[in-house]
């Protein structure tokens, strides 16, 4: 019994140096970046009162950190689980654990993310540069009318035609986009809107725009357009060759979305009285295209309006579900009305 014991006791001595060197060679490995050379930013929210545990799994799902335990262990060695701060921050996967500690230790985030969703117009956005307390209300509207653009030769020339959003209105690419929250101003984030709208759109999609047999200004029109009237990717070619059919044939293009942006109405009735607006943006009572696009428009919207599909249909609409309903007659169209919107 005694030389058994003996003998279990020197294994026991042998396995734990093993077992604390296998500790000690995970621990290292998982304090390195997750993904150690990637730089690509990721928004990170943490709420107020998340323990340290929860925070490391917010860390841990978001990508920037190897295994929650050894955060939770650095953290505890380091004496810093208490100092971690809420907020939101940008990090990445790139990050070691030091840099991750010490960002939310700070309780300040160097950049925050800024989406802009497909079909945001400017002064959408001005709004959301003021909830996101990087601009006062009206800064950026005022930007795009009074800031020096010269440097984007694609900006129409003439002044006035869009009261809303001025010469950039359609011209704003959607994305999403790190902005320092120190050094931020309304004109140097609308002059990065506009590079990566050249990038995006005029670099990449030019040479098929010169092919069109439309103007530049034509086809982000049109695309604002499909961008309002469409739900799904597959409806915007579609839509697309309905309301360009009807433009080349001299027919008024009847999209609502028009009359809501002029008179600001996103969401509420159209009345009667709406209908029967005196604007060039009243495609209800005008025909042709609104002077200018009434929203920004995303690629696909805008690949769109470059290809539209060809089809026997004239008319359109969305019933309650959103299921869209194609017509080729008027008589079709109206039938459509009465049994999927009771009107």
């Amino acid at each position: 019994m005694f030389f058994r014991d003996t003998l279990f006791v020197r294994k026991l001595f042998l396995l734990i140096p093993a077992i604390l060197a296998c500790s000690l060679v995970w621990y290292r490995f998982s304090l390195r970046p997750a993904d150690f050379g990637n730089n690509d930013r990721v928004s990170v929210r943490i709420e107020a009162g998340t323990s340290t545990r929860g925070i490391a799994e917010v860390l841990h799902d978001r990508g920037v950190l190897r295994s929650p335990l050894a955060f939770r262990i650095h953290t505890r060695l380091l004496g810093a689980d208490a100092s971690l701060q809420a907020g939101t921050f940008i990090l990445h996967s790139g990050m070691t654990q030091g840099e991750i500690i010490e960002a939310l230790q700070s309780g300040k985030a160097l950049e925050i993310a800024v989406t802009i969703p497909e079909g945001f117009t400017v002064t959408d956005i001005d709004a959301l540069l003021v909830k996101k307390n990087l601009s006062a209300t009206g800064a950026f509207l005022r930007c795009t009318q009074e800031c020096d653009l010269q440097e984007f030769a694609f900006l129409p020339l003439s002044d006035g035609f869009a009261p809303r959003g001025g010469k950039v209105e359609g011209y704003l690419f959607p994305d999403t986009y790190f902005v320092s929250v120190e050094s931020f101003s309304p004109e140097a984030f609308l002059h990065r809107l506009l590079t990566n709208f050249r990038m995006k759109v005029i670099d990449e999609l030019g040479g098929e725009v010169g092919l069109s047999g439309r103007s530049f200004h034509e086809i982000l029109a049109m695309a604002s357009l499909i961008e309002e009237e469409a739900i799904t990717d597959a409806e915007r070619p579609v839509i697309s060759g309905i309301l360009w059919k009807r433009f080349d044939d001299g027919r008024g293009l009847g999209v609502d979305a028009t009359i809501r942006y002029i008179l600001q109405k996103p969401s509420s009735t159209i009345t009667a009285g709406d209908l029967n607006v005196d604007s060039p943006y009243n495609t209800r009572k005008f025909r042709g295209l609104p002077p200018g696009p009434i929203a920004n428009s995303g690629r696909r919207s805008i690949e769109a309006a470059l290809r539209p599909t060809d089809s026997s249909y004239w008319y359109y609409l969305h019933d309650r579900n959103g299921k869209i309903h194609y017509a080729v007659t008027n008589e079709e169209h109206n039938l459509n009305r009465i049994e999927y919107l009771n009107k």
